[in-house]
Parts: structure tokens; C-alpha cells; sequence
């Protein structure tokens, strides 16, 4: 229970901790800065009750000379002390917003994939940039205010008590009332601000997915049903700033009432009796007056404030839970650095479920020696990208093991296995940028040679000699200039490049010709070889060559062995691979 709060509150404690304290002694200077510019501020409402009861009566043009002088050195420590605030601490703000989007990012980034195969991108990018953003108010100038702001609310309140004891009990009591409404509204406010960074997350994620899907929607002319749907969500945001912005207005309302309204009203009309009574002179009420201002802005604006912090607390207790999840490598039982590795790899009785009690692979074993080519076939849904998937560390089985030279892949650390992975997906991923960067993505100091061989291992000099820029030819978000076969071509270029010791090609000539299939299995049996690889293909034809051949139906391997050997047995992959060849 207590980790479940933890999760929806982060602490004053934890922020001060994690957040204020490293950052204390440039705060201390921001607090130095706002007393002393608190301090200039009492200047001129002494300076007035000095000018209309001593200078004015007396006459005396020196004093007043003196009093203008004051009173211009004030003004001047104000401006510098307000721009050196400003220009510190906001900068600083902005540098710790920037730490925090690369530690989240960082973290995301470590989190197992079934997290983001349950979570939209534009979500995680909004958790990345909006919620943090609020700290701002914590290390920039809101948190040194409020601070600063309440020494200057009790220093002043301390002078209007040695001014006239009663007149300030007057002023007192509608501050206690507002100080309450005000701690009330905050408390209200905080899980609306925590609900509208998950508004903004579900808003952005489906705003994401829209544009990334644009094709889609426009072939089957359903823009009216996403902008209905953007339409809600943006609603709802509404909704929830609309329930902020009330309870907001109160506070500001409350502090207008009471201290500008029933503060001010009650002194002109108590300080206006004292001076007809000849207790309190005129320079006294106008000083009265200008240092009440003086206590009544501050809290005016720490009320400001407050609701700024509030919205901060809020952006971090979404920000701490995505930090408090756990990461891959966050296992104990990882305690192994893979260095040099054969690649021989064993699936030992595995059995796995994306769900509970519902088992989507069953008691799998095989060998998968190194420098060998493994193929899986079947049915689309039997099982075969998930055991590509454990293979690759994507997955961890449910029962039984999987091993690498006989360690167990569970006590591995996975970075150090992933160096020696390389991976080509049916759909595989191309980035915004070059064919040269999309090609250098897993080693980008690999020298001009290097790419060059991957590049002609892959024949991706067979259609970029035909583009203009060559290499450096732009493709888009997602490689969307190129068609698929070329996109594939990319694809496998980079794992050639990647040189890894343990090959996952799921689909890897799907996309693919019939002319940049030949070319590309050229290519390929040029990859394999000294490789540990895993081949899932439809065409069956293109693993003919393979070391075994394992077919999978619901879970279970039913065959196994060479190609010929299983043409031999004429069982499944016999009625797969001839209903195939007579197509």
C-alpha cells in the first residue's frame, strides 16, 4: 500500500532531497537577491511618511535632495536584483528541465519492450517534455519567491505592528482567511493537474498515431471519425484546465476580497479616525498604506505561486512514476558480462505466455549450435516471432531456460548480449535522416570501407547509384521516399555492418522482388555464414539452405530437421512448401 502512494504522491521531502538541496547554493544567492530587493521595496513608503511629515513641514530642500537620491538607489537595486533573479535562476531552471528530459528518456529507453507495446509513443513524449517542465518553478524564481516572499510578508508585518499594534490586527485576520482558502484550493488542484498531464499524454499519443497513420486514414476517408476522436480528448483537456482555472479564480478572487478589499477599506477608514483623533500623522497612514502593499503583494503572488508548485508536484509524481519502473537490467540474477561468445544457443523445455494461464509457446527445446542457420515455419500465429523474440532478449520465458555457451541468458547482462545481436524485422525500422546514418546507426565511427562493403553486400548500391545524392539522399520519417524493398535493403546493409555474432531475421526478404530477392540472398548467405542465425520466413524457398528447419503449430515444434530430410517425411512443412510451389 505504501509503494502504491509513493507512486501518486512524491513527497515534499523527496523533492527537497532529489531536487532544492543539490541545487542550494544557487538558491541561497536567489533568496540573498530577493531580500535585498525586499529590503530596496521599503524604502519609498519610509521615505513618504519622512517627506510629508519632515521634509514638506520643514521645509528643508537638503533632506529632500537626500530622500530623492535614497530613494533612486532603491529603484536601481530593485531593477538589477530583479534582473539578475530572473536571468540566474531561470536559465538554471531551464538547464535542470533539460537534465531531467534526458534522465526519463534515459529511462524509458530501459524499460522491457511489453511496456511499450501497452503504451502509445506521443504518450512517453509527453511524459518526456511537458512533465517535467514544472520544476522550473521549483529551482526557478518561483521557489525563491515564496520563500523570499514570506521573510518579507513576517519582516514587514513585524515594522506595521511597531507602526500601530491595532490597526495591523485588523489587516491579520482576513490574511489567516485567505492563507486557509488558499492551502484548501492547492490540495484540490493537485490531481487535476496530475489528471491533465494523462489528458495531455492520451491527447498527444492518439495526435501521433493520426499523423503517423495519415495514409491510412485518407485511403479509407476516415478523417471526419479521427477528428471526432482528437475532438473528445481535446474536450476533456478543456475540461479539466476549465476545473483548474475555477479553482484558481478563487484563490485570486479570495486574495482581491479580502486583502486589497477588506484590508485596504478597513484602514483608510480606521486610519482616517486615528488621524483625526491625532494618534497617527498623514506621512504614518501613507507609509501604513504603501508597507501593507508590501505584504499584501507577495502573498498575492506566493497564492501565484503555490498553484504554479502545486502543478510542478504534480508533473513529478507522473515523472517518479515512470522512474520508480523497473528496468531491464534491474535484476538481480543479471550478474554475467557476456565478452567473447561462440553463440551456441540451446532452448531448454521453454514454455511462454503473453497472458496468464494462456500459453502461446509450449515446452520448446532445440539446439541452435554456433555458425548455424535455424529456420522456424508455420502458420501465421503459431509461435515463431515470439521464440525469435526470446532468442533475442526481447521476451523471457515462463518456464524453462535459454542458454548461450551454457549460460543461462537470464543471468546475462542484456547489453552485453545485444552487442552481439543484430536483428532484421519484417517492418524494420528506418529513422528520419540519410541512407548513409540509417546505415551507420549501430556503429557510427565504422570506417568509409566498412560502409562501403555493407553497402554492397546488401546491393543498396544497386538503386542508390540512381539517386542524385547517392547516400546522402533524405528518406523521410520512416524511410517513406523509399519503397519496401529498398527500405529492406537498408535494413539488412545495417546489420551487415553491425557484424553480429547472433543473426534474428524475421521476414528479413518480404518486401522484396523477385530480382532484389536474388539479390538479397546473395547477400544474405554472405551474412549467415560464421553466424548463429535465426531465419522466420513464409517464402520457403528461401531456406532451403538452412542447418534445421523447425516447424511450429500452436506452440509446439511438430518437425524438425533439414529440408530434405522434412520433404522426405512428407508431413507439414511438405504440404506448406508444395502448396507454395504450386502457387
Amino acid at each position: 500500500m505504501a509503494k502504491k502512494k509513493k507512486l501518486d504522491n512524491i513527497t515534499v521531502g523527496e523533492v527537497f532531497k532529489r531536487i532544492i538541496w543539490p541545487k542550494r547554493g544557487l538558491l541561497l544567492f536567489g533568496l540573498v537577491l530577493i531580500l535585498l530587493r525586499s529590503a530596496a521595496s521599503l524604502v519609498l513608503p519610509k521615505a513618504t511618511q519622512y517627506l510629508i511629515d519632515d521634509v514638506v513641514v520643514n521645509k528643508d530642500m537638503e533632506m529632500l535632495k537626500m530622500v530623492i537620491l535614497v530613494t533612486i538607489a532603491a529603484i536601481i537595486t530593485q531593477a538589477i536584483t530583479s534582473f539578475a533573479l530572473t536571468r540566474i535562476l531561470s536559465v538554471q531552471a531551464q538547464k535542470l528541465i533539460a537534465e531531467l528530459r534526458v534522465q526519463v528518456q534515459k529511462k524509458i529507453l530501459s524499460l522491457p519492450l511489453n511496456f511499450f507495446d501497452s503504451t502509445k509513443s506521443g504518450a512517453l513524449v509527453s511524459r518526456i517534455m511537458t512533465d517535467v517542465e514544472g520544476v522550473r518553478n521549483l529551482v526557478g524564481t518561483g521557489f525563491v519567491q515564496l520563500i523570499g516572499g514570506s521573510i518579507t510578508a513576517v519582516a514587514v508585518l513585524v515594522i506595521l505592528l511597531g507602526m500601530n499594534a491595532k490597526l495591523t490586527a485588523f489587516v491579520v485576520v482576513p490574511v489567516i482567511i485567505f492563507g486557509l482558502v488558499a492551502m484548501k484550493a492547492f490540495a484540490y488542484l493537485r490531481p487535476i493537474f496530475r489528471k491533465r498531464g494523462q489528458l495531455n499524454a492520451e491527447v498527444t499519443g492518439r495526435l501521433t498515431e493520426t499523423l503517423s497513420g495519415v495514409r491510412v486514414i485518407k485511403g479509407f476517408g476516415a478523417e471526419l471519425q479521427e477528428t471526432e476522436s482528437f475532438e473528445t480528448g481535446v474536450k476533456s483537456l478543456y475540461e479539466n484546465v476549465k476545473q483548474t482555472l475555477t479553482a484558481t479564480a478563487v484563490v485570486t478572487s479570495s486574495a482581491t476580497f479580502l486583502l486589497a478589499g477588506v484590508a485596504s477599506t478597513g484602514i483608510l477608514g480606521i486610519g482616517g479616525y486615528y488621524i483625526i483623533q491625532g494618534t497617527m500623522t498623514t506621512g504614518e497612514l501613507f507609509a501604513f498604506i504603501g508597507l501593507l502593499a508590501l505584504l499584501i503583494a507577495p502573498i498575492v503572488q506566493m497564492s501565484n505561486i503555490g498553484s504554479q508548485i502545486t502543478e510542478a508536484f504534480a508533473g513529478l509524481d507522473r515523472t517518479e512514476e515512470i522512474m520508480l519502473m523497473k528496468a531491464e537490467d534491474d535484476d538481480e540474477n543479471r550478474t554475467v558480462k557476456l565478452k567473447e561468445t561462440d553463440a551456441n544457443i540451446k532452448f531448454e523445455n521453454v514454455s511462454f505466455a503473453y497472458e496468464e494461464d494462456t500459453d502461446v509457446l509450449k515446452n520448446i527445446s532445440f539446439d541452435a549450435p554456433s555458425g548455424s542457420v535455424t529456420a522456424l515455419v508455420g502458420t501465421s500465429g503459431s509461435g515463431k516471432s515470439t521464440i525469435a523474440g526470446l532468442a533475442a532478449s526481447f521476451l523471457n520465458p515462463r518456464e524453462g531456460k535459454i542458454t548461450i555457451d551454457g549460460i543461462d541468458l537470464s543471468s546475462i547482462l542484456l547489453k552485453s548480449y545485444r552487442r552481439k545481436l543484430g536483428v532484421v524485422l519484417q517492418d524494420d525500422f528506418l529513422f528520419e535522416g540519410t541512407i548513409r546514418e540509417n546505415i551507420l546507426f549501430p556503429r557510427p565511427d565504422s570506417s568509409e570501407e566498412d560502409l562501403q562493403n555493407a553497402v554492397k553486400a546488401a546491393y543498396v548500391n544497386e538503386f542508390t547509384d540512381r539517386f542524385e545524392k547517392g547516400l546522402e539522399t533524405i528518406i523521410g520519417e520512416r524511410g517513406v521516399k523509399l519503397s519496401g524493398g529498398q527500405r529492406q535493403r537498408i535494413a539488412i546493409a545495417r546489420a551487415v555492418l553491425a557484424d553480429p555474432k547472433i543473426l534474428i531475421l524475421d521476414e528479413a526478404t518480404s518486401n522484396l522482388d523477385t530480382e532484389s530477392e536474388s539479390f538479397i540472398q546473395e547477400s544474405l548467405s554472405s551474412l549467415m555464414k560464421g553466424r548463429t542465425t535465426f531465419v522466420i520466413a513464409h517464402r520457403l524457398s528461401t531456406i532451403r539452405k538452412a542447418d534445421q528447419i523447425l516447424v511450429i503449430e500452436n506452440g509446439e515444434i511438430v518437425e524438425r530437421g533439414t529440408h530434405d530430410e522434412l520433404i522426405v517425411k512428407e508431413g507439414r512443412y511438405y504440404q506448406l512448401y508444395t502448396y507454395q510451389a504450386r502457387i
